[in-house]
């Protein structure tokens, strides 16, 4: 995100009016939604560990390179990783993770900046976030310790306390998830989870080469709209919420709003997936001297937000549909995942957090 600075000399005494009538659309051009802030923060965390679970990792990397596709960048996000399977020796592509059969995109390449890995991924490091095997209310962390609802709801409100987030987007994908967002009680979240009690949340594509299915079909569906998203996307979280269709999924993916005083329809997925656009006006004058003299008029700037760079190859599949009508279909091909988005929150096979504050 850079910083525009534009000068405004003398015509700006003169024209009053038509000055703040173009700080007025400025803002509310780089506001992008109701809910102004000026910070995202995301953690992502994988914390289930051994090859047959390499589909976690590739959930959580899928999520990471496109976070930071849509602006969030690397110094504010924080990425756990419990296993290294790109350095498995059964991984036959070594130091590399893919997400679809046809392996055109390396998650695992040289932009990864993992801050915690191995042993490190602990309920201790990270209570917030994990992945792992899940029940009614609990998720396994590693398969060694356990994460109960009541534990997540806790921290969650001492986040609320400490003012360490302004609105949380809880996305959770495992099994039994959305008994995991049930204990909550902070204001502020929103809630979603890939299955409902007593349900599993199942893998969707395997690679026959590696061996093991390389990613959940939650986790699939989701990246279904980051991927055909750029910075001034305007879907809104209700848009993806609506899409939610149990024969494309396998499985009951639920939402909880009743803790937000924003509807869903609110707050744009790039509110908590994307980065956050600054733009300062300064009243300095310009080095040509009079601007009236030279021409120039506020009426003749305009200001976009930055396109994303060249679209590198996508996580999913070339086939895969990209408009809301084409997730929605049951015959699209897609089958089902687990995750946990907070302030946004994600957890479960995949977990992720973000946070945005004011």
């Amino acid at each position: 995100m850079g910083l525009i600075s534009a000068a405004v000399p003398s015509y700006a005494a003169s024209h009053p009016d038509q000055l703040l009538q173009h700080h007025e659309q400025a803002a509310e051009f780089f506001a992008g939604s109701e809910d102004r802030h000026t910070n995202n923060w995301a953690v992502l965390a994988c914390t289930s560990r051994f090859w047959f679970n390499y589909r976690h990792i590739a959930n959580t990397l899928a999520i990471y390179r496109n976070i930071k596709r849509l602006g969030i960048p690397d110094s504010n996000i924080i990425l756990m990783l419990a296993d290294d399977v790109a350095c498995n020796s059964r991984n036959i592509f070594p130091a590399t993770v893919y997400a679809n059969p046809k392996r055109q995109l390396d998650l695992y390449g040289d932009s990864v900046e993992v801050d915690y890995s191995g042993y490190e991924v602990t309920v201790e490091n990270f209570l917030r976030t994990l992945t792992g095997h899940g029940g009614n209310e609990f998720l396994k962390f590693q398969d060694n310790e356990e994460l109960s609802a009541f534990d997540v709801a806790d921290a969650v409100e001492q986040m609320w306390e400490k003012r360490r987030y302004n609105r949380l987007l809880f996305m959770i994908d495992t099994c039994q998830a959305n008994t995991m967002y049930s204990q909550f009680y902070s204001p502020n979240i929103i809630a979603t989870g890939s299955s409902e009690l007593g349900e599993n949340s199942l893998s969707h594509d395997s690679d026959y080469d590696i061996g093991v299915a390389i990613i959940d079909s939650f986790t699939h569906f989701v990246l279904g709209y980051l991927e055909d998203m750029n910075k001034t996307s305007q879907l809104n979280l209700q848009q993806l919420f609506d899409a939610y269709d149990p024969a494309v999924i396998r499985s009951n993916a639920g939402v909880s709003t009743h803790l937000s005083p924003k509807s869903p329809r609110e707050l744009l997925l790039t509110d908590f997936f994307g980065g956050v656009a600054r733009v300062e006006v300064s009243s300095t004058s310009s080095p040509d001297g009079d601007a009236s003299a030279t021409g120039w008029r506020p009426e003749k700037v305009s200001v976009t937000r930055e396109e994303p760079r060249h679209r590198q190859f996508k996580v999913l599949h070339d086939h895969m549909p990209t408009t809301l009508e084409g997730l929605a279909r049951p015959d699209s091909g897609l089958q089902a995942v687990g995750i946990l988005f907070g302030v946004l929150v994600l957890v479960g096979a995949g977990s992720f957090v973000y946070f945005h504050r004011h």
